[in-house]
């Protein structure tokens, strides 16, 4: 798939407005989340949980996978892109976005469809830099926000993570993509835990698939559905790890990510975002972000990793001030 934009209808939302009356709050001193919260952007497509099948993999046809090895990670499965988009006629889509990303020749058609079918190369600088610090996740509840093919959630469901929660706006891409990369990567793994003795081994395979669900939630829709979902949970969750990569292309876009990470994170918690250093033809980037971020004055902005080849890329973490 090409990479391009397709941004011809401006994408309508109250979150303008939002950012500028949030930036005269700024002026006067410290915000609080609630501050930053208080007024909610327009909904998009409404939030939706995914109940996966106990064998999401036996709905899956033309399976083609293709490795990527990152350093001394483990190898991580993903459906193969071009596949995909040769057999995208074959898929359920109920959204249609597999036609309109052909006809319209677009990654990215606002409001429709969000860029989850491909993975971006954010995600791999976020993974290498996972790869140079030795993170591990042992014990920890994790957020891979805008997951698209959900690589970085699985790692963290490899890597011993308690619970990942995976969304991306589309439902087409968590259940078509996401979900069937997930139990690919990570099924072998609960099997292997599980004792040499009885039950069976088709009852099992059952054992370990549901063991696995327990630890995954999936979840499509627009950012602030999202957070009126999850938050209406019982208990409402909190993140240790928030991952994101290529999430910040669009300014429309930064009110409600700033308020799932401002809502969603542990207060000791981490946000891991990985972008370009600007988007051209849509108008977001980092310097735009960390504008936004600076005058809400919740988060502190610390750079970790530089990507000087090609476009500039970065991985940044954000971290509640004290």
């Amino acid at each position: 798939m090409a990479f391009s934009f397709n941004f011809d209808v401006p994408l309508q939302t109250d979150e303008t407005n939002d950012k500028e009356n949030k930036d005269d709050k700024a002026k006067e001193g410290n915000l609080k989340c609630s501050d930053v919260s208080a007024t909610v952007p327009k909904k998009i497509k409404d939030a939706v949980e995914h109940q996966p099948l106990l064998d999401p993999l036996s709905q899956i046809e033309n399976w083609v996978p293709e490795t990527i090895t990152i350093g001394a990670l483990p190898p991580l499965l993903c459906l193969n892109e071009s596949v995909f988009e040769k057999t995208a006629p074959e898929r359920e889509d109920s959204e249609e976005i597999l036609a309109k990303t052909l006809t319209q020749n677009s990654d990215l058609i606002s409001g429709v469809y969000e860029g989850g079918l491909k993975i971006w190369e954010c995600t791999y600088d976020l993974l290498e830099y996972i790869d140079d610090e030795g993170e591990t996740f042992a014990g920890k509840r994790v957020l891979d926000l805008g997951c698209g093919a959900g690589l970085l959630g699985i790692l963290a469901l490899k890597r011993g993570a308690s619970k990942v929660d995976f969304q991306d706006y589309n439902s087409t891409v968590i259940e078509q993509l996401t979900v069937p990369n997930v139990f690919l990567n990570c099924e072998d793994d609960e099997e292997n835990e599980e004792t040499n003795s009885s039950p069976p081994c088709k009852r099992k395979a059952l054992n370990a698939t549901e063991k696995l669900l327990d630890r995954c939630g999936f979840f499509s829709g627009d950012w602030n559905s999202f957070l009126t979902l999850v938050q209406n949970k019982t208990p409402s969750p909190k993140y240790d790890i928030i991952f994101t990569s290529e999430t910040i292309y669009n300014t429309d876009y930064y009110s409600s990510l700033h308020n799932v990470f401002c809502d969603l994170l542990d207060e000791n918690g981490i946000v891991y975002l990985a972008t370009k250093s600007h988007y051209f033809g849509v108008g977001g980037g980092l310097h735009l972000f960390e504008t936004f971020v600076e005058q809400n004055n919740v988060f502190q902005i610390r750079y970790l990793k530089d990507v000087e080849q090609g476009l500039k890329r970065h991985v940044i973490s954000l971290t509640f001030k004290k």
